[in-house]
């Protein structure tokens, strides 16, 4: 592979694997991006412009993604892009079934009309999430590539009927679609509405930490590097029509996690009192899945990929980059980044 369309690539997973393969490959990348609240030009600041080109643009618009295929001839399309907090997707459902439904499909199509045209090596990731399965309960085996589909959130309900359209697209037509489906994701670039970077911000400025319900919904907690290093190996070795599963074998409760949290940041930064004692619990959201947890054995066994950071040791990482890049959160936090997002046009 040496050239890729990243759809979503200025958001917290794209920004990160861009970032991954210009650093580590000789690829060039080609990012589009509608920078919707979530996606930040700044995630993206000091890449080379001769390998990395941002367009501004939404993948619903049929007519500019393909004349990015057939202006760039990529040899593979990573698609991030991706409406994904579920308390949004509840207060509004319809931007999710547009962006995550219509604008996968939209993607599908072009994508197959490029492959037909004679791109034979092309390949297309689809990345979504371990939500589309829905939930465990304690003790229950993990989710493998064949657990049924039981979505219980709007978020979840889009990006399942994403995973079946894209399995559809290579099913009845041949398109060479990968789907992979991940764990909770944590680590720089995250927007601070999820829960590591929420946590964090409100304990550095002495706010309360809000958690939902009795806390005891339990994640498998991934670093975002090693999703990065996961998706790459599937682009370019994984079996077309393939699901894989990615975990990072760190399953926890989301208490724990904040209290890990409180604890990293009164080592790193004291304050004047434990910052555990921020911690209010909430009313819980509705339909709030109890635990999500992933059997990755299959990506394993299969293409040699598994997690490299333990949880304490990627924590400690994302806590020290949110330290030192305050501005980057900070601006977010303060609605000040829109400013510079919303003044960028087409390209």
């Amino acid at each position: 592979m040496s050239k890729l369309l990243v759809t979503g690539g200025a958001g917290f997973i794209g920004s990160n694997f861009v970032r991954h393969v210009l650093a580590g490959f000789d690829h060039t990348v080609v990012n589009l991006d509608f920078l919707t609240y979530a996606g930040n030009r700044e995630s993206l600041a000091g890449l080379d412009p001769e390998r990395h080109r941002f367009v501004h643009g939404d993948i619903c618009d049929a007519e500019l993604v393909r004349r990015l295929l057939a202006e760039h001839r990529p040899d593979g399309l990573v698609h991030f892009a991706a409406e994904s907090h579920v308390d949004r997707s509840i207060d509004d459902p319809g931007a999710f079934i547009r962006t995550n439904v219509i604008g996968t499909q939209t993607l599908l199509d072009a994508a197959l009309d490029y492959w037909k045209s004679g791109a034979d090596d092309f390949r297309f990731v689809h990345v979504s999430t371990d939500e589309v399965y829905g939930t465990l309960k304690v003790g229950e085996p993990e989710f493998t590539e064949r657990h049924r589909y039981a979505p219980n959130s709007p978020y979840a309900a889009s990006k399942a009927a994403a995973d079946h359209l894209a399995r559809a697209w290579h099913r009845t037509y041949g398109l060479p679609v990968m789907i992979t489906n991940c764990s909770n994701n944590y680590g720089p670039y995250q927007f601070p509405e999820k829960l590591i970077p929420l946590m964090l911000g409100n304990a550095l400025e002495g706010e309360r930490l809000p958690v939902y319900g009795d806390g005891q919904q339990r994640r498998d907690w991934l670093f975002v590097i090693d999703h990065c290093k996961a998706i790459l190996r599937v682009l370019e070795g994984g079996e077309p029509g393939r699901v894989y599963n990615i975990g990072g074998n760190a399953e926890m409760a989301n208490l724990d996690v904040v209290h890990l949290l409180c604890d990293l940041l009164d080592e790193r930064v004291p304050g004047a009192r434990p910052r555990r004692e921020l911690i209010e619990y909430v009313t819980d959201r509705p339909g709030h899945d109890r635990r999500y947890a992933i059997n990755a054995e299959r990506i394993r066994a299969e293409l040699g990929w598994e997690p490299s950071v333990d949880f304490a040791t990627g924590l400690a990482q994302t806590v020290d980059w949110y330290l030192d890049n305050r501005d980057w959160w900070q601006r977010i936090r303060d609605g000040s980044y829109r400013s510079e997002r919303l003044g960028i046009g087409r390209t």
